[in-house]
């Protein structure tokens, strides 16, 4: 064999670099269900449905177009092959087939990244790394942004993406006059709700995803999670067909009520796409072509498009940027040092905050909840008690079906939970129940009052904000954006107030923070 080229199961796309020059009679794929990676974090059943799924269809398309595929499948058998990781399963195959050269894309895991370059420099054989084409940009392209910048801001970053690739620009000049329409996304429902929303588009499990589906109830029980509603894509034609679909009916909406939370309503108009997209199911570049494509035929407005174009063009290339610059150290950091635990909520849903609970119902059936209820619920809640940023990270990687660690880590280490000192977000993200009051019905329902932070019924999020501003006032001081914030804790203070709000943070603390069951 000349070249094993490894596909990984968020690398599922047909123009991927792994494959240029690919000789079909000298040539093999090596792909491979692997126990570890199930189950390095406590993974959500339809995490990984949606995961063996997508690669066993893949691997079925590779062979249609001639390629010869070697394919590790899990067994329903848990002991079979326990433990083992892509080293360990790979290195079962290379005596027979001794390739001359190992062919990768760069992972989305360093973890993995590290598995593979050790595996080869201890069989002293050669191991390419191929550049990622799927982003609009490469880690060398953001280290190029980075260099000799104090401050790494996605918002000159995403302007320079615009410019680059011409999306929604007049020239040098974005359309609309201006580049972010932020302020016009900000929108709640008010008291008569969204009313009945449709989509987005779903699935029936094929044969395949049946299969998966057995092997997943059967192997990992004991995960978090339900498969009662698996309707994700698994193959690029579905992914495609969802992106048509959300172009058609959300996005015109998309815009307007993109920080808005309700009831029972776990998608509203957001798209559901980006665990496609983090397989690679989807090309990002479709995604920016058919919105702005929306938004030319007059089929939805500037600040739909542009939010979701941020989302894609700016924030999520961002993100990766962030990763690959700052790794390996980045994992490790932990600014405000919390070393806490996830509450056991997190886990279970039983919780008598219905915000949590609403939350957790949409994450527990579907793997799956929207930025605000991951950065402004989970995230918000994790850092007000202090919760370990790696821990949240590694929640997070469990819990969600679009977890990658290059997209995953800089969103909960960094943005949610400030464990980075401000690289990525400007400042903590902290409020107190009034910002979920405002943006949902949450509030209406709970057992909790969102305006008191003393008391029985005082709101955990209003007391721990207030505990949260107080510990930590020294270090926040120095944050120009965190400034009304202090004045406001320095009222409570000299309002003799802030002693019974503590006192009262302190039992919901003890209260809350449980082990996984």
């Amino acid at each position: 064999m000349r070249h094993l080229i490894l596909v990984l199961g968020d690398q599922l796309n047909h123009d991927s670099a792994a494959f240029d020059g690919i000789d079909d009679d000298q040539d093999s794929v090596w792909m491979a269900e692997v126990h570890e990676e199930a189950t390095h974090v406590w993974s959500h059943k339809t995490r990984l449905v949606l995961f063996f799924s997508a690669m066993r269809h893949f691997r079925d398309e590779l062979r249609e177009r001639g390629r010869t595929v070697h394919y590790h499948a899990l067994g329903s058998n848990p002991n079979a092959d326990r433990g083992k990781s892509f080293s360990e399963v790979l290195a079962s195959d290379l005596e027979r087939m001794q390739p001359q050269r190992l062919v990768a894309v760069l992972p989305g895991d360093f973890r993995v990244k590290q598995q593979f370059e050790a595996f080869a420099n201890e069989r002293d054989l050669e191991l390419e790394w191929r550049t990622d084409r799927h982003f609009h940009s490469s880690p060398e392209d953001f280290a190029e942004f980075a260099d000799g910048r104090k401050s790494l801001q996605m918002e000159t970053f995403y302007r320079q993406m615009r410019r680059r690739h011409n999306v929604l620009m007049n020239g040098d000049d974005p359309v609309g006059g201006a580049w972010n329409l932020d302020h016009d996304n900000r929108e709640s429902f008010g008291r008569d709700g969204p009313g009945k929303i449709t989509g987005p588009h779903s699935f029936r499990p094929d044969e395949i995803t049946g299969e998966v589906m057995d092997l997943v109830r059967k192997r990992f029980a004991d995960h978090p999670g339900t498969l009662d509603d698996f309707d994700l894509p698994v193959t690029h034609a579905q992914a495609r067909t969802m992106l048509r679909d959300f172009i058609r009916r959300q996005l015109p909406l998309f815009g307007t009520y993109e920080d808005a939370m309700w009831t029972d309503e776990p998608f509203l108009y957001h798209s559901r796409l980006s665990a496609a997209l983090n397989l690679k199911l989807l090309d990002p570049r479709d995604c920016v072509e058919l919105a702005v494509q929306a938004y030319k035929e007059g089929d939805a407005p500037l600040n739909s498009v542009e939010g979701f174009v941020r989302q894609i063009l700016g924030w999520r290339e961002f993100i990766r940027g962030i990763y690959w610059h700052f790794m390996p150290d980045y994992i490790e950091r932990n600014h405000f040092e919390h070393h806490h635990d996830v509450p056991g909520c997190f886990w279970t849903g039983e919780t008598e905050m219905a915000c949590v609970r609403q939350s957790m119902q949409h994450v527990l059936q579907h793997a799956y909840a929207h930025h605000i209820h991951r950065l402004m619920v989970f995230g918000n809640l994790s850092l007000l008690l202090g919760v370990h940023p790696r821990k949240f990270h590694d929640w997070h990687m469990s819990m969600y079906a679009d977890a990658i660690d290059w997209v995953s880590l800089p969103n909960t280490l960094g943005m949610s939970q400030h464990g980075d000192g401000g690289i990525v977000g400007t400042k903590p993200y902290v409020s107190s129940g009034n910002y979920i009051n405002k943006m949902s019905n949450f509030c209406s329902g709970c057992r909790y009052d969102y305006k008191s932070a003393t008391g029985e019924d005082a709101c955990p999020f209003t007391s721990l904000y207030w505990d949260f501003l107080a510990r930590h006032e020294k270090s926040l001081d120095s944050n120009h954006r965190m400034g009304m914030q202090l004045r406001n804790l320095k009222r409570k203070r000299d309002k003799g107030e802030l002693n019974a709000i503590r006192e009262r943070a302190g039992e919901i603390r003890d209260a809350l923070l449980g082990k996984k069951p």
